[in-house]
């Protein structure tokens, strides 16, 4: 790994351990090994995974927990079909996808919206991240993997504040409350719960 990888590596992990700091629980999301990465990559035909995407995905590649709520996201959920899916949609629209046969999914939102990084820029450690939306032009939406990744993070505070309202209308614990860290009893609510 070379000293801009590295520099990549360590912009990801900041960007999660602020998320961490924010009271995401760790034990809410699951990493990939190398071995599923590297699967990841095989079933989308590419032989290259940037070092910030081969982060991304040793921090939370199996199961993402509030990270991209509601879309399919890592190496169980992403693959040649919603490689096919994107490619069909960059068919339709356009875009300036210099290289489409080898981009990398990384996200899939109903199978009408992806963010994608292009096959050209594959061999770079930090590269932009693209967005294919059905009915309109790809675009470069967020100029690295490391902006996509802080951009699209959970909002911790926004997600406890809704916590601490549905405490104050009735005590029901969302399954998603799972996904942040305890720190003590919400009123209304029995036992240790979050604030």
């Amino acid at each position: 790994m070379d000293s801009h990888d590295q520099e990549a590596v360590a912009a990801v992990r900041a960007v999660f351990d602020q998320v961490i700091a924010d009271g995401l629980a760790p034990e809410s999301v699951t990493g990939a090994t190398d071995e599923q990465v590297e699967a990841y990559a095989a079933a989308q035909g590419v032989t290259a995974v940037p070092a910030a995407v081969r982060e991304v995905l040793r921090l939370i590649g199996v199961d993402h927990g509030l990270w991209q709520a509601g879309s399919s996201f890592g190496v169980d959920e992403i693959g040649a079909e919603a490689k096919r899916y994107a490619r069909a949609a960059l068919a339709q629209d356009g875009g300036v996808v210099r290289d489409p046969a080898g981009l990398l999914v990384l996200v899939m939102h109903q199978a009408y919206a992806f963010h994608v990084v292009d096959g050209a820029d594959l061999g770079h450690p930090d590269p932009p991240v693209w967005l294919i939306t059905e009915g309109e032009p790809a675009r470069p939406a967020w100029r690295s993997v490391t902006h996509w990744f802080d951009s699209t993070g959970p909002d911790v505070a926004a997600y406890r504040t809704r916590l601490e309202v549905m405490a104050e209308v009735g005590g029901w614990m969302p399954p998603w409350a799972r996904h942040l860290r305890r720190v003590g009893p919400v009123d209304g609510l029995p036992g240790s719960a979050l604030t």
